[in-house]
């Protein structure tokens, strides 16, 4: 096919659609259903109601392919493992009495089965349900769902592609098992996995497919020979299949690499690439290896995972570029859009000529639209979207939003010692335990506490003007009270003031900061049906007045117990909001850090003792290719201690992380130099307090002994084998105990029986220490 004819042949398509629908109901119906109130047939009612809204939004919109098999109640890696039948022994009961309920109880545990350990997609902020895989596991394919929802779209007279996580990524992500051997690598396992996937195509194929699109985005990473091998072998294996649907192989976050020759030489229909920012090496790559010749190249070149406009006329210029590069060349985002709110138009309260600085998934998959149909019949027929884009650039670009002075010239003025605590931990560490007087094993929580349906309502009341200022200010103090005044009775020896006052670990930081904006309706899927709303980071940064002092103050006026400061990190602050693309990350961080750190010098005056500065999302942010994890370390790890290196040695800061790979990061945890780190460990069974024995961490951690992701209540009994667990890695004297992370989406019925068992649990491992 020439350059021209495949030009003709471009077509729109996305690799997947936000879920939760414009009002977030597929998350009130599916927690309506945890209830009991709303029925599975009235769930599922719901669920088939979301797609077939999604993909008519799509089609009218100009999208030629919609894809199938995206949408998931929970999770699309758990839906991989009930596809390949991976269900673990301890879920199998549950999943053969009742496949919804088995299903939820693989996610979120029960009060007797623990549930799959849950940890980052990637550099993403969604989370997936890890697959645990041992040498015993047998396949075995369920098509149900793949199926179904392909012939749901098919029946609504629409071409549509089913989407599947691919068998390589698939078993990268899984982990040894219990009773697995430690040692155990889940690829292993490919041989005796791809004929299920060999199944699972030929039902599609069977069904009406004719593309299926096999995601492997870990293929991005760096891979070892042997498994860029197995990536060989899988996709000869399955291109060699004889009645099978057409194959896409997808890959996105990043360039491909050293993957790229592998697959664009296996028996397979198409690749699609990322060729935003991220993936941008993959057009060189490509012309390297002699294009794909005879194969369907899906371009991604609006980013997926961002929400500014796309520069609408570099994309047609890439896309020009790879015209010659493949028989046909598609256009579309470079991930699935489920990483952005769904419309940017229900935004009403962000000033218009911002506004069209933005583009959710609806103005993205305009966005594609308009490239495909450029690229396919010219750019005189698309003249008046590319007038308006440039507008809308341009506007950007000269706003004074985007550009203080004054905060640039501070963050020039950064020094060197800005960034150094005044003394080294051996030194501090004396006169923190001196100013606290806190017990062996002291026991916190990480900050949040339920938030109750009336502090809810209070604030719904406060945005509809049913109550003023004061009344919502008073049911905040009620709050508080209530969270003290457990937190005394149950024995805590650090509290918190429960963030009655908080939106949202981040919103709340950002709706106070200039540079941020905030949505109404920006709703992205974090894990299961929690949903966040990330502010937007448009402008440069700075605090005009405090934004924890109030709170942090009245509630230690409560106690005489230490009470925590509670501040979201800079880089959590970054990789949770939607980040400016127009000058470094680094830069950015800084200007951050610069705000917190004015906050944490408001709250030591105010005479906090110990301030607790977040950073779950430092592990996230770490570029998927080793080339570029020291320089980011070096600048995220820099925020950091910008943000506490002016604290008196007696301030004990913290820091907490929760769900990541943390042995990837453990010198950076380390580079922190925070006083105290608590860290997610009760679904990873204390791995974390290994690795940091291992890496001679030689600070105080807590590895947390209560899994707040999941309804059931640890007993006091396994909260202290855990802690048992922790102690074998982690001396008495540096050892905290504490949750995994905070109790925000908890009910306050389980928190005090969970918070009551941990406590009882550190008293219990405090009379069985040595006495000196």
């Amino acid at each position: 096919m020439t350059a021209k004819s495949a030009a003709a042949a471009a077509r729109a398509t996305v690799y997947g659609y936000p879920r939760q629908g414009q009002g977030r109901e597929l998350k009130k119906a599916i927690e309506g259903y945890w209830k009991g109130r709303v029925t599975a047939a009235a769930l599922q009612d719901t669920a088939a109601g979301l797609r077939r809204a999604n993909w008519r939004r799509l089609a009218d919109a100009g999208v030629h392919e919609v894809p199938t098999g995206d949408f998931s109640y929970y999770d699309h890696v758990l839906d991989t493992t009930v596809m390949v039948g991976a269900i673990p022994e301890r879920h199998r009961a549950a999943v053969e009495a009742d496949a919804l309920d088995g299903y939820f109880a693989m996610a979120r545990g029960t009060q007797d089965v623990a549930p799959l350990e849950m940890t980052k997609w990637f550099d993403t902020n969604y989370h997936y349900l890890v697959p645990e895989l041992g040498p015993d596991t047998v396949f075995a394919a369920d098509t149900a769902k793949q199926v179904a929802e392909l012939t749901e779209a098919l029946a609504l007279g629409l071409t549509a592609r089913p989407v599947v996580v691919g068998p390589v990524t698939y078993l990268l992500l899984a982990k040894p098992g219990p009773g697995a051997p430690a040692d155990f690598e889940p690829l292993a396992l490919l041989d005796r996995l791809l004929p299920v996937y060999a199944e699972v195509l030929t039902d599609l194929r069977a069904a009406g497919a004719e593309w299926v699109q096999l995601d492997e985005p870990a293929l991005v990473q760096d891979r070892t020979r042997a498994e860029l091998d197995a990536a060989a072998r899988a996709y000869r294996d399955l291109g060699a299949l004889t009645d099978r649907p057409r194959l896409l192989v997808a890959s996105y976050f990043d360039r491909l690499g050293e993957a790229l020759p592998v697959l664009a030489q296996a028996p397979v229909d198409g690749l699609a690439l990322d060729f935003t920012a991220a993936g941008a090496a993959n057009l060189d790559d490509l012309a390297a290896v002699g294009g794909l010749p005879g194969k369907r190249l899906v371009a991604g070149v609006v980013d997926g995972r961002n929400i500014w406009v796309n520069d609408l006329q570099k994309s047609l210029s890439t896309l020009g570029t790879l015209l010659g590069l493949a028989e046909r060349v598609d256009v579309a985002a470079s991930c699935s859009l489920l990483h952005v709110p769904l419309d940017a138009a229900a935004e009403r309260d962000i000033e218009p000529q911002i506004l069209r600085w933005l583009a959710f998934a609806q103005q993205k998959t305009a966005e594609i639209v308009t490239l495909a149909k450029g690229l396919g019949q010219g750019t005189d027929t698309v003249a008046a979207e590319l007038s308006a884009n440039r507008a809308d650039l341009a506007s950007r670009a000269v706003s004074p939003i985007t550009n203080d002075p004054v905060v640039r010239a501070r963050t020039r003025a950064i020094t060197d010692a800005d960034a150094r605590r005044s003394q080294a931990y051996g030194e501090r560490a004396g006169a923190q335990r001196a100013r606290l007087g806190l017990p062996l094993l002291p026991t916190t929580t990480i900050g949040s506490f339920p938030q109750t349906a009336e502090l809810r309502t209070a604030r719904a009341d406060l945005h509809a003007g049913r109550i003023d200022t004061a009344g919502y200010e008073e049911r905040i103090e009620a709050e508080i009270g209530e969270v003290i005044s457990f937190q005394e009775k149950a024995g805590l020896d650090v509290l918190v003031h429960g963030e009655a006052e908080r939106n949202d670990m981040v919103q709340y930081f950002a709706e106070q900061l200039t540079g941020y904006l905030a949505t109404r309706h920006g709703w992205v899927q974090s894990y299961g049906t929690r949903y966040v709303r990330p502010p937007i980071l448009a402008g440069d940064i700075s605090r005009p007045e405090p934004m924890t002092v109030r709170w942090t103050t009245y509630a230690q006026s409560l106690t005489s117990r230490p009470v925590k400061g509670m501040l979201t990190g800079p880089v959590t602050m970054l990789a949770w909001s939607f980040v400016r693309d127009d000058q470094p990350l680094a830069d950015t961080a800084r200007q951050v850090a610069l705000a917190l750190r004015d906050e944490v010098g408001d709250l030591e005056r105010a005479g906090t003792s110990v301030i607790q500065v977040d950073e779950p999302a430092l592990r996230e942010t770490l570029p998927l290719r080793t080339a570029g994890h020291a320089a980011y370390l070096t600048w995220a790890t820099e925020a950091f201690r910008l943000t506490t290196g002016g604290v008196r040695p007696d301030t004990q800061i913290h820091t907490h992380m929760c769900y990541a790979e943390f042995g990837d990061v453990v010198q950076a945890i380390d580079d922190l130099d925070a006083d105290v780190i608590s860290l997610e460990a009760a679904r990873s069974h204390m791995q974390v307090a290994r690795e940091l024995a291992a890496h001679g961490y030689p600070r105080e951690a807590g590895p947390g002994v209560y899994d707040i992701h999941s309804p059931r209540v640890p007993s006091a009994q396994e909260a202290a084998e855990l802690l048992r667990a922790g102690l074998r890695a982690i001396p008495a004297e540096r050892l905290w105990v504490n949750p995994d992370c905070g109790l925000k989406t908890r009910g306050w019925t389980e928190t005090r029986a969970a918070l009551e068992n941990m406590v009882a649990a550190a008293r219990t491992l405090r009379t069985e220490l040595p006495t000196s």
